[in-house]
This record gives structure tokens, sequence and C-alpha cells, in this order.
């Protein structure tokens, strides 16, 4: 009998758009799209600005502390590579650099006790595989 390979994780396809957020968060930085004319911040990043409509983007690196705005616990696997990671915490962050400025992300090390909307939060990266490291948040230090 074979033994059956260990499940690959589901990987990224970085597109013209979101290449230099993937390369920043193999840099251990959390980039964000931003408009060069209103200076806003956006995510997903778009081929226009949603505030100002300007077509002139560049990103800018975030602090990488926000907070807790909704989570939920998965405890069912969409993807075989999930099946011994259950349950994890799926989040939105808000980042604090902007209101309204939420990326869709993972919570990390935290007790029962400590997971609430709201929760003070950082990011922190974890590799994926050798290329990708992905951006999740825990808890902010103090």
């Amino acid at each position: 009998m074979t033994q059956q390979a260990a499940a690959t994780p589901p990987i990224p396809a970085p597109t013209k758009l979101t290449s230099f957020f993937w390369e920043g968060a193999k840099q251990d930085k959390l980039l964000i799209q931003q408009c060069n004319s209103c200076q806003k911040f956006q995510h997903w990043p778009e081929p226009v600005c949603h505030h100002c409509l300007s077509f002139d983007l560049g990103h800018g690196e975030m602090s990488g502390r926000g907070t807790v705005y909704s989570y939920e616990i998965a405890t069912q696997a969409f993807d075989p590579y999930f099946e011994d990671k259950l349950p994890f915490v799926i989040a939105v962050v808000e980042l604090e650099e902007q209101a309204g400025l939420k990326l869709i992300t993972n919570l990390v090390d935290f007790a029962d006790d400590q997971l609430k909307v709201g929760a003070a939060v950082e990011v922190t990266f974890r590799p994926l595989t050798d290329e990708f490291n992905l951006p999740v948040f825990r808890p902010a230090a103090g």
C-alpha cells in the first residue's frame, strides 16, 4: 500500500494588481494599495481608486495594527489541506490607518477569552510555501 501525499495548500495566484501585496508579505511587510492622488487606501486592489476615481495607484506599508471587525470559527474544511487545521478563525480586521479599511485574514494565538469583536490585533506572517507568506493577525502586544 502506498502512502498518500500530504495535502498541498491552496496557492495565491498573483496578478499585476496583487503582486505587490504578495511580494511585501514575502518580506514580512503588509502592503495595501494606495491612491497617489487622494492618498486613500483600498483593499482588495482595483484598477481605479474607489474614492476619487484616479488610475494613479501605488501602495503603502501598513503598521500592521488594527481591530477585529468580525470573525467566524471554521469547523469544516473547504479544501483537504485544512482538514488537520480545524478549527481555525477567519476574520475581518479593520486596519488602524483608515476607517473602513478591512482585510480578510486569519486570527492566531488567541485564548478563548481574548477572541472578540473589537480586540486589538497586530500582523504576523506565516509561511505557506517557500514562495508565499500569509499575513495573519494575533493579539496586540500590551
